[in-house]
């Protein structure tokens, strides 16, 4: 019996069963610091302990993209070791802030399968959960992932796709009762536009640009301690569709987030995640831009210091974003890499 795992494939997953991940993390400065070197990110609840406590929590967090990304690593060694693509993202939630020394842990429940047309592969749905070593959730999220089969002659299961809501639902936001804006300094933020300065429709183009270097994103996904093949071995990638390595979605959003700072400063926190899409993949030596889009606004109940807003962030590459490169029906432009929905909070 062999003692090393090749991966699941396709036809190794059941609706309904539960995926218990290994590796514990405890989180540490050291993980923010480095995330920052690799990102850029300025966010300033994430970067200064002061600054933090001013609102209520109770040092510095790590990026809530940090947290998603750890999470997110957990679960590659045993959903998609033998990924072709992550598809797309919906129901995320975030929960309790992920703090310097909590240890976080993960597991999935399969909620979907359908195999695709070429019989080589097959789409899974999943979703995933990571929690502090108090068993609070840090973030809940489901995903889909097209996963090879070992074997095309390999019999389909039954197709069971789940139906998700288009977005969170505001009143599903986790607002913590100790989060507290009258201390927030938006000087020391970096903007002075609060939810009341942004208007539904709104788009605002971001301007920087960010070139991804092949050993920043080798090290930003060893971070996350994901393992997908796609990501590190050029020597089996060089025989694969594209020839090269594949930057990690996640990693894109990260970058994207990251330039969102000029013109969203004070979007100091990320509280669901509605849908996102990789629409085409990115390798290192592209240049990302990005913009976003105010989709809405919600007041959150009992709350007079903070709001929340519903962001749409595009990131494209190799081409600046002045001009809003978008979609035509279902076909993007050519240059654009990230569609994602997300609600941010931000003060009043």
């Amino acid at each position: 019996m062999s003692k090393t795992d090749p991966g699941r494939f396709f036809e190794d997953f059941r609706l309904d069963e539960t995926l218990a991940h290994a590796t514990p993390r405890t989180v540490s400065d050291a993980d923010s610091a480095l995330y920052l070197a690799l990102t850029g990110t300025r966010f300033a609840v994430n970067s200064a302990d002061p600054f933090a406590r001013a609102i209520g929590y109770a040092r510095a967090p790590l990026d809530d993209f940090l947290a998603f990304h750890i999470v997110f690593g957990k679960t590659v060694p045993d959903v998609s070791i033998n990924a072709v693509a992550n598809l797309g993202y919906a129901s995320g939630v975030f929960g309790v802030p992920l703090y310097p020394g909590d240890t976080v842990t993960a597991r999935s429940a399969v909620i979907g399968l359908r195999e695709n047309s070429n019989r080589e592969t097959g789409t899974v749905y999943l979703r995933s959960q990571g929690v502090n070593e108090r068993g609070e959730t840090v973030v809940d999220y489901v995903r889909w992932v097209m996963v090879r089969k070992r074997d095309k002659r390999a019999p389909a299961p039954t197709p069971s796709v789940p139906k998700l809501p288009p977005a969170v639902m505001p009143g599903e936001l986790v607002v913590p009762s100790w989060l507290d804006l009258r201390g927030y300094d938006r000087a020391l933020a970096g903007a002075r536009q609060g939810w009341s300065d942004y208007a539904v429709g709104e788009r605002i183009d971001h301007l920087d640009g960010m070139t991804i270097e092949e050993a920043e994103h080798a090290m930003a996904t060893r971070l996350y301690q994901n393992t997908a093949k796609v990501h590190f071995n050029q020597h089996s990638e060089r025989q694969g569709r594209f020839g090269r390595r594949l930057i990690y979605g996640g990693h894109v959003i990260s970058l994207a987030r990251a330039l969102s700072f000029n013109g969203l400063a004070n979007a100091f926190r990320i509280a669901a995640l509605n849908g996102g899409r990789h629409v085409a993949p990115t390798f290192a030596g592209d240049t990302l831009y990005a913009w976003s889009e105010v989709l809405d606004k919600a007041e959150l109940p009992g709350r007079s210091d903070v709001g929340a807003l519903r962001l749409r962030l595009v990131a494209a590459k190799d081409h600046p974003c002045g001009d809003f490169p978008d979609k035509t029906g279902e076909a993007y432009h050519a240059a654009v890499v990230l569609d994602l929905d997300y609600w941010a909070l931000m003060p009043r």
